[in-house]
């Protein structure tokens, strides 16, 4: 083993030592993030500007989450879609980061939890999800428009 530093990272900067000089390499976030970054600053130096941010954040997260609420029973993106206004909420409000890094936690480990199963512990669990998510549409169907899937695809079974 060999006491060389093949490189170090301070600050977002990486030095590494190549034909005995140090080179440094920054990785800088991208275009379109430094842009929204700089217009954000822009807009909460003013204070008019920064109570204008919070309420049009507050307001568009709080749109885009009851949109997910409303969408959690369906079959579709529900849960994604209450992310996606936590993740609007985090631009501003600090209790909304912490909601999204401790969401983010907890479905990174249900998922490397569930890679590491047996393929029939995986399959059994994809069964039951499709399962869940059948019976739940079924019964949206059933109670908002009307329409029993169940007893039409019996019947249908029964008449031909």
């Amino acid at each position: 083993m060999s006491g060389r530093n093949n490189g170090a990272e301070v600050n977002g900067v990486t030095e590494r030592e190549g034909g005995g000089a140090a080179v440094s390499e920054r990785r800088d976030p991208p275009r379109w993030r430094r842009r929204i970054s700089t217009t954000l600053a822009l807009i909460r130096a003013n204070p008019t500007g920064r109570v204008a941010l919070k309420i049009m954040i507050g307001v568009l997260g709080a749109i885009v989450v009851s949109v997910g609420i409303v969408l959690i029973p369906l079959p579709g993106p529900g849960w994604l879609i209450v992310i996606a206004g936590l993740g609007i909420w985090a631009v501003e409000f600090h209790w909304a980061k912490r909601l999204l890094g401790f969401t983010r936690r907890h479905v990174q480990g249900w998922a490397a939890w569930v890679k590491k199963q047996s393929l029939t512990v995986r399959l059994l669990i994809g069964s039951v999800g499709i399962i869940f998510v059948g019976a739940v549409a079924c019964l949206s169907i059933k109670y908002s428009l009307g329409i029993d899937v169940i007893a039409q695809v019996l019947h249908y079974l029964a008449t031909h």
